[in-house]
């Protein structure tokens, strides 16, 4: 069976949710699956020496047009939250307990319900109240997945997969390895297609 791809996002991070709208579809046509790894983008950017884009003024007005512009251009809804960037940890926790307790699946649709929620509705994830009430419309436990969030465990395995992803040179999102070749960028979609379809490159 050909190796999944894996793809590294931040619920904060305007490029992920497009990414995820479009990385299940890219894989299936080439017979792969896709497997997400939830991060925090400001642990890679510590290491990396990097701020977000949003965060220099000459880069920010122009972020913020190509964000809505890469939208469009796959044909998605969006709309900047009234905070951003927000901190995602919590989210982030929440998607490695579906992972590694109900699996793959069910926290894949957790990272589809929380980018959505963000890049659409402009849910502030980063407030307790607004994340158990996406947890609940997702059907679950919504005091449950608090005390999820709040445990160490789901702390620690969060920190795990920060420091997974600074090892493999992870430094952005979305941030996708197929067969051990890294692509940076929701704009590498096409190096990725030919990458899964055998070349050239």
């Amino acid at each position: 069976m050909n190796s999944p791809i894996d793809f590294f996002f931040d619920f904060s991070s305007p490029y992920s949710y497009i990414a995820n709208e479009w990385v299940d579809a890219v894989a299936a046509r080439h017979g792969r699956t896709v497997r997400r790894h939830a991060i925090l983008l400001g642990a890679t950017f510590q290491v990396a020496e990097l701020r977000s884009p949003v965060s220099h003024p000459m880069k920010r007005e122009y972020s913020l047009r190509d964000f809505e512009r890469s939208a469009r251009f796959e044909g998605l809804p969006y709309a900047l939250p009234p905070v951003f960037p927000i901190p995602t940890q919590n989210a982030a926790r929440v998607f490695w307990w579906l992972a590694e307790t109900q699996g793959e699946s069910a926290a894949a649709n957790w990272a589809r319900a929380g980018l959505r929620a963000v890049f659409t509705r402009g849910v502030p994830l980063h407030e307790a109240p607004a994340l158990k009430t996406l947890a609940a419309e997702q059907g679950l436990d919504a005091d449950a997945v608090e005390r999820v969030w709040n445990d160490p465990q789901w702390k620690a395995r969060l920190k795990l997969a920060n420091d997974e992803a600074i090892a493999a040179g992870v430094f952005g999102a979305p941030w996708f390895v197929v067969d051990g070749e890294p692509f940076w960028g929701n704009d590498r979609k096409a190096q990725i297609e030919r990458w899964l379809a055998g070349g050239p490159f």
